[in-house]
């Protein structure tokens, strides 16, 4: 499980836009994002580094969450 913050993802369309960037690299990723806290959890073979630039490219710079 990969835990990210994500600060820009604010509403619904947002988490919608995270969640299409990560099943873009891994459709088969399982992914919670929550734009109240501005955390997605994601279950999923693609690598975290993929993830973040994925991210990135699609405007949602995101940052590891410790736990």
């Amino acid at each position: 499980m990969i835990q990210l913050s994500i600060p820009k993802m604010k509403c619904g369309g947002c988490a919608a836009s995270v969640e299409k960037a990560i099943h873009a690299l891994d459709a088969e990723a399982a992914v919670k994002a929550d734009p109240s806290t501005r955390q997605v959890e994601i279950s999923t073979s693609a690598d975290r580094q993929s993830l973040l630039t994925a991210l990135a490219a699609a405007g949602f710079e995101a940052e590891e969450t410790r736990r």
